[in-house]
C-alpha cells in the first residue's frame, strides 16, 4: 500500500503526463500490423482466442459500415458498448501506467491496454472478428487546449467523419454551417437560439458587434478615441443585462466584446482587455 511518494517519483508525475497526452492526442498513421498483434495480446491476457478477421477501417464511420456488413443485425449501441479506446483511454492507462513503471505496483493485468494504447485508437472488439480505426488526420484546440477550430473541423478522419467545436462546445450536424458558411448565421437566428450556450456560441462565431446590431443599446461611456472604443449596456434575452465595449481598430474594422459589469469607462474596460491599468494604457502605444 503507498501512502506517499518520494522527490524521485514526484518528478516522475509531469513526464507522465507529457507522454500520454502525446499518446491521447497522436494524429500519426496507424502500423496495422503492429495494432494487431498487441490486440491479440489484450484477447490472450483474459485468456480468450484472438479473431482470425480483424478488419482496418479509415475512420468510424467505415468502422460501423464494416460492423454492419459483418453482423447486419448488430446495433450503434452494441457497437458502441462494445468498443476499446486504444490511446484514448490514456486519461485512465497513464494513472495505472505511473504506478505500475514508477512505484512498482503489480498491475500487469492493465499492460496489455497500456501497450495497446500506445499504438492504436478506437477499435471494436467481438469474439469473431475486430475492427481496428485508423487515428484522426488532426485534432485542434484554442489556446486554453480546449476543441476548437474556426474555419472547419477540429478533429477529421480519413473516413470523412469530422467532429465541430468551437471553444469546447461540440457543434451538432445541422449547425455546422455556423463555422463552414457563416454567412448564413443571422443575428436574430443566433438571438433565437433556445440552449443558451449554443446562444452564445452562435454571438461569438457571427461577431458581437453584428448581434448589438439587433439589440438595443444604452451608451454608459464613449471615449473620444475611437480605438478606446464606447462602453454599451445591452438587455440579452433571457440572460440579462450585459456591457460590452465596442471598438474600432487602426484598420478602420469595428468589433465589439463583452467586457465585466464592473467596469465604468471605455478605457476601463479597454485596460481590462490588456490586463493593465487604465491610465498606462492611455499612454500606450501598441493599440492598434
Amino acid at each position: 500500500m503507498i501512502t506517499s511518494l518520494n522527490e524521485d517519483q514526484l518528478a516522475q508525475i509531469p513526464v507522465y503526463r507529457d507522454r500520454w497526452l502525446k499518446i491521447g492526442l497522436r494524429t500519426e498513421v496507424l502500423d496495422f500490423a503492429e495494432a494487431k498483434t498487441a490486440l491479440a495480446k489484450c484477447y490472450t491476457s483474459r485468456d480468450l482466442e484472438a479473431p482470425s478477421n480483424v478488419y482496418y477501417a479509415t475512420g468510424p464511420m467505415d468502422a460501423y459500415k464494416i460492423y454492419k456488413s459483418v453482423k447486419p443485425g448488430g446495433t450503434s449501441t452494441e457497437f458502441m458498448n462494445s468498443m476499446i479506446y486504444g490511446a484514448h483511454d490514456s486519461s485512465w492507462l497513464s494513472f495505472y501506467a505511473y504506478f505500475k513503471e514508477v512505484c512498482g505496483l503489480d498491475l500487469e493485468i492493465v499492460q496489455p491496454l497500456i501497450e495497446y494504447a500506445q499504438v492504436a485508437c478506437w477499435t471494436y472488439v467481438d469474439k469473431d472478428f475486430a475492427i481496428i480505426q485508423e487515428f484522426p488526420m488532426y485534432i485542434r484546440f484554442d489556446d486554453q487546449n480546449r476543441l476548437h477550430c474556426e474555419d472547419g473541423p477540429a478533429i477529421e478522419y480519413q473516413d470523412g467523419t469530422m467532429v465541430f467545436a468551437w471553444h469546447g462546445v461540440r457543434l451538432s450536424r445541422d449547425k455546422w454551417f455556423w463555422i463552414t458558411d457563416k454567412k448564413e448565421l443571422s443575428a436574430k437566428a443566433a438571438l433565437k437560439e433556445d440552449n443558451l450556450e449554443l446562444r452564445r456560441v452562435a454571438c461569438e462565431i457571427l461577431g458581437w458587434v453584428h448581434i448589438l446590431k439587433e439589440l438595443k443599446s444604452k451608451v454608459i461611456d464613449q471615449d473620444e478615441d475611437p480605438q478606446i472604443g464606447t462602453l454599451l449596456q445591452v438587455n440579452i434575452p433571457d440572460i440579462g443585462k450585459e456591457q460590452f465595449l465596442r471598438v474600432v481598430c487602426g484598420t478602420g474594422r469595428e468589433f465589439a466584446i463583452p467586457v465585466p459589469p464592473t467596469v465604468k469607462t471605455a478605457l476601463e474596460a479597454n485596460a481590462w482587455t490588456y490586463g493593465v491599468d487604465p491610465e498606462v494604457l492611455r499612454d500606450l502605444e501598441f493599440r492598434t
